[in-house]
């Protein structure tokens, strides 16, 4: 596994910046402790995408903070982005992990027990558990998994990979960020939070305290697992 800080995860994508230049968006995020960035585009195709993840790239420079490309590999490819996230209709991680090479980042959606299962450390290096709880940020058809869902796919995927980085994603806030992470997450993934937050740098900080809250309320088993 590549080491991964996955504390604060920032997605974005067109469908959220609205008016917004997203490199501000971005660079704010970044300032208030945002330690991973992925670009979410649903709405445009290949050559928009290539362009936005190159600019969020630009944007990125010089802060240590990686870009990961949603699903596009070879969008991850041809904007020299840091890394890509797969779901269970993308690429295969083993595929993408032969396409990027033993440096980039593969992470992956887990939504299913058989999903967390399958989670092979030796080719990802983050997982995203969800959806959570309920969100407006993107469709989803499943029911949401909720807290006990959640410790339930930590716990397998830390029998199989006690290091791998895990994060929560789907309607996270700064009313449920501890808990959260208390169910075991390292971090959360989310959008509107700090996307649509009047002062972006001060809603990613005031994350970063309530995941740390989180984590010092975790039961001793769930902190050494974190460890």
């Amino acid at each position: 596994m590549n080491p991964v800080d996955i504390s604060l995860y920032f997605i974005l994508g067109p469908d959220h910046w609205g008016a917004r230049d997203p490199a501000w968006l971005v660079r704010e995020a970044v300032a208030g402790g945002a330690s991973l960035v992925q670009l979410r585009d649903k709405r445009y195709g290949a050559a928009a995408t290539i362009e936005s993840a190159r600019a969020l790239k630009a944007a990125l420079d010089g802060t240590g903070v990686p870009l990961i490309v949603n699903d596009r590999v070879d969008v991850a490819m041809a904007a020299g982005a840091d890394g890509v996230n797969l779901g269970r209709e993308d690429m295969r991680p083993l595929d993408a992990r032969r396409l990027l090479g033993p440096d980039a980042i593969i992470g992956v959606t887990v939504k299913t027990i058989a999903e967390a299962e399958a989670v092979d450390p030796a080719v990802i290096d983050y997982a995203s558990i969800g959806g959570v709880f309920p969100t407006g940020s993107k469709h989803n058809p499943e029911a949401p998994i909720g807290l006990d869902g959640l410790a339930e796919r930590v716990r397998i995927i830390r029998n199989r990979a006690p290091t791998m980085p895990i994060s929560a994603i789907a309607g996270i806030d700064l009313a449920n960020a501890a808990d959260v992470a208390a169910a075991g997450a390292d971090g959360v993934a989310l959008v509107s939070a700090v996307a649509s937050a009047d002062d972006p740098r001060a809603a990613a900080a005031a994350l970063i305290d309530r995941i740390a809250e989180g984590r010092a309320r975790r039961q001793p088993d769930r902190k050494e697992a974190a460890s």
